[in-house]
């Protein structure tokens, strides 16, 4: 008897964060995603009293949920209904505490090497900041930091 694999397991990166939209913005232009629109699910959860008004704010134009908003992969499926990412995906959720230490998790960017300086820059101009170059026998990489402190390579 043969036995099936199990399918593979969705996942998303969910990222603490302190101001969730802020984060989505840099990261969306970061990665060349696109912020989901939840709009039409935060209206209907409003129109039904499943939520309450104070959990929305108005992001470019449209409500979404106060708390939390993800980007996704522009070229990945989604479900038309709520906006909700079904692919390669980050979450920014709003937390209360502040960023106190390393990361134990982030991301590594890919440009290659002869677009590496190039990205760097970008993506300071975006709001990132460097923290050191490193040229070690194993590789070469820019480590970063986003708006809100949290590190990434550029590879």
């Amino acid at each position: 008897m043969t036995t099936q694999a199990p399918a593979p397991l969705h996942w998303k990166l969910v990222i603490d964060a302190a101001d969730p939209h802020t984060q989505a913005d840099f990261w969306a232009a970061a990665l060349h995603y696109t912020a989901e629109d939840n709009s039409a699910l935060v209206e209907r959860l409003l129109s039904a009293g499943a939520l309450p008004g104070e959990a929305t704010v108005e992001y470019h134009g449209r409500p979404a949920f106060r708390d939390l908003i993800a980007v996704r992969h522009p070229d990945d499926p989604y479900d038309p209904e709520t906006g909700t990412g079904l692919g390669r995906r980050l979450l920014f959720q709003r937390v209360p505490e502040p960023k106190t230490g390393k990361n134990r998790l982030h991301l590594d960017l890919h440009p290659g090497p002869e677009r590496r300086a190039e990205e760097v820059a970008r993506l300071r101009a975006l709001g990132a900041r460097v923290l050191r170059e490193v040229k070690e026998p194993a590789g070469q990489w820019v480590l970063m930091a986003d708006p809100e402190d949290n590190e990434f390579c550029v590879q």
